[in-house]
């Protein structure tokens, strides 16, 4: 390990972008065997909710459990009950908010109590925690542009002093206009990130997280992928992505706030 690195495992990645239904199909695409179609992706209902919560979810919440859901669903055995998690987004669930910005706007301003309680940020942890159970603690963030790096820093400092596996989940979904104008998104992105502490086996790779540095970030060669990759900030991951997807193996500068980068060490699992 190098010194003042945060070393930690990746075990499991779940994903739902365009072009990149599953990690499956993000590791031949990302690993340079297949070309990237810009396919919206489908994002599911989550069927481990009730189905009363199941109706009132929005897409924000959807894609963020769809995308833990893939994760433990190729994860080593694990109870998901049992695993603390962090959720980062910049965005959160912007149809509810757009919605609660047209009531307010009204001569009687109404807010609906359902619209209110899932416009909140924290609000796909709260229902991840009613879909599986989770007793584990759970934290909700948010760093504009740099929100990826913000949840695997806050998640990798979680897994090593607890000693227990942490899921990360990073998403965004669009907002409608005219919001839009002002922070357009381009698409629908969500991923999820099993992380374990340095002494647990893991399955994908391991990486070494250092300081925020003043460098350059990495980009991506494909002008598609890089032009997700700069407008969503949860597809700010894609160099790490695309690392472990070609068994790249080497240091990768992910985006972070104002000029700065993450430098994350990808290294093999043994």
């Amino acid at each position: 390990m190098s010194r003042g690195a945060l070393t930690l495992g990746i075990d499991a990645i779940g994903l739902l972008a365009p072009g990149l239904p599953d990690w499956a199909t993000a590791q031949s695409v990302l690993g340079g065997h297949q070309p990237w179609q810009n396919t919206p992706p489908l994002i599911p209902a989550p069927q481990r909710l009730p189905a009363a919560e199941r109706r009132r979810v929005g897409n924000a919440t959807r894609l963020a459990l769809a995308a833990v859901e893939q994760m433990f669903a190729h994860a080593a055995p694990v109870d998901p009950a049992t695993v603390a998690t962090v959720f980062a987004s910049s965005s959160g669930d912007g149809d509810n908010c757009h919605a609660l910005c047209e009531a307010l706007a009204q001569p009687e301003p109404l807010v609906s109590p359902t619209r209110f309680t899932n416009s909140v940020h924290n609000a796909p942890a709260g229902y991840w925690s009613i879909a599986a159970g989770v007793r584990a603690p759970s934290n909700s963030l948010c760093a504009f542009d740099g929100s990826f790096s913000a949840g695997l820093l806050e998640a990798g400092v979680q897994a090593i002093a607890s000693g227990q596996p942490v899921a990360l989940i990073s998403s965004e979904v669009p907002y409608p206009e005219p919001i839009h104008a002002t922070r357009p998104l381009a698409a629908p992105f969500g991923l999820a990130l099993l992380l374990t502490p340095p002494a647990a086996p893991t399955r994908l790779a391991r990486i070494e997280l250092h300081a925020l540095a003043e460098q350059a970030h990495d980009r991506l060669d494909d002008e598609g992928l890089e032009a997700l990759r700069s407008s969503v900030p949860a597809a700010r991951c894609l160099p790490l992505l695309a690392a472990i997807a070609a068994g790249r193996w080497g240091t990768v500068r992910l985006e972070a706030l104002d000029g700065q980068s993450l430098p994350v060490k990808v290294l093999p699992c043994a």
